[in-house]
């Protein structure tokens, strides 16, 4: 159900003052968290189900939302406008935790919790989904009661469906973004393919993420490989074998975390693998377009950090209206221009159009089909393949 477009003026102002406060949650992750070996999934304690405790909603009108650091707008005196505008309307006291900084640790620090059933402090948290696919197969999550979540309809059609949880019956995406190519405007040529990163002239000048599923996914593209689709072991073979290559060679410089930045910033590198937000912070901050991020040829990655309700939870409710609120399509479009990462609410387009017609045909905030036409996600991936792969990438990764 969508609901008209505020006429608040404050509101307007917010969202138009958005775009000078853009800033990246990818560039404040743990600058080795990206490239940690995955944890293997844990094995099921025999076949028992995990029960999920009594809802006290009714009567508990608080929540705790674990997030990634500055992924949800924020004014100059640090309170988040659409939250409190969501605690004012639902009367639900809601804590909103900065403390997801990595999908591993922090899966290694909830692990044993979720296990038992246990509440592990947060009613709602928002996983990459590579994540929350593991969470889904372990039964660590809680399944939705879609009555108070009408809005949920509005989930874009390319999202709505993944392979680890069809319908969305136990997750609901928050925020997007893409990994492609970076590149110094002022000090090489244009960059327009995977094979470029390799010229002669920017050996020693490249970058790459220690994202396994962001580099390596645009290094199989580049070999021709749908990697939302069906491939194995030889392919990934060929790809980390570029990756060794160029690792050995000199030509990649560093394989990093969101510190990748640094070197952008120092011109250490030239040119890099990266993420879409990250780029436009530092030409922001910059004042011009110093650095141009393109979609390679072959295809660019496309991730999603997404809401999941922790078995334990006893708050589910209250944690399914807020779903439902950011889900209203002009909620939506408030926290994209500060996120400056892809919504993936349908209807937010519009309303951003009505409120900053700029900000709505910025691609890598409001994609579309066209450019989700250049885009792949990397496919699920069991535990085997995981840990098996990861393994592979580090091993070049600690030779770089």
């Amino acid at each position: 159900m969508n609901r008209p477009l505020p006429e608040d003026p404050m509101i307007r102002s917010l969202i138009k003052m958005a775009k000078k406060s853009q800033v990246s949650r990818r560039t404040f992750l743990s600058g080795t968290g990206g490239g940690a070996v995955a944890l293997g999934l844990a094995a099921c304690a025999g076949d028992a189900e995990i029960i999920a405790p009594e809802d006290i909603s009714a009567t508990d009108k608080t929540l705790n939302w674990s997030n990634w650091p500055f992924y949800i707008d924020e004014d100059d005196d640090g309170n988040y406008p659409t939250l409190v505008r969501f605690e004012e309307q639902f009367g639900i006291d809601v804590n909103y935790m900065v403390d997801y900084d990595d999908n591993n640790t922090y899966f290694a620090k909830v692990r044993d919790q979720l296990s038992l059933g246990q509440d592990i402090g947060a009613d709602l948290v928002c996983p990459t989904e590579w994540m929350v696919s593991r969470w889904v197969s372990l039964g660590y999550v809680q399944e939705f009661n879609e009555a108070n979540m009408p809005n949920k309809a509005n989930v874009v059609a390319s999202l709505a469906n993944p392979d680890f949880d069809p319908g969305r019956k136990k997750s609901l995406p928050w925020q997007a973004g893409f990994a492609g190519i970076a590149y110094n405007t002022e000090k090489t040529g244009e960059v327009r393919t995977i094979e470029d990163l390799w010229r002669d002239d920017l050996n020693g000048r490249v970058v790459v993420l220690s994202e396994m599923r962001d580099t390596m996914g645009l290094l199989l593209m580049a070999n021709g490989v749908d990697i939302s689709g069906d491939w194995g072991n030889d392919e990934f073979n060929a790809a980390i074998d570029v990756l060794t290559e160029q690792v050995g060679r000199g030509q990649i410089r560093n394989v990093r975390g969101n510190s990748y930045t640094e070197d952008l910033v120092s011109e250490d590198a030239l040119a890099a693998i990266g993420w879409s937000g990250d780029i436009t912070l530092l030409n922001f901050e910059a004042g011009y377009e110093k650095w141009k991020f393109v979609f390679p040829e072959s295809g660019a990655t496309i991730w999603n950090d997404t809401f999941v309700v922790p078995v334990g939870s006893p708050r589910k409710t209250n944690a399914e209206i807020l779903m439902n609120y950011y889900y209203q399509p002009e909620v939506a479009a408030e926290v994209a221009a500060w996120v400056n990462y892809v919504t993936p609410v349908e209807g937010a387009y519009e309303a951003a159009i009505a409120i900053d017609p700029e900000l709505a045909e910025n691609q890598l905030i409001f994609p579309n089909a066209e450019t989700l036409s250049k885009v792949k996600a990397f496919k699920t991936l069991d535990s085997a393949e995981d840990n098996e792969y990861q393994a592979a990438f580090q091993a070049v990764v600690l030779g770089a």
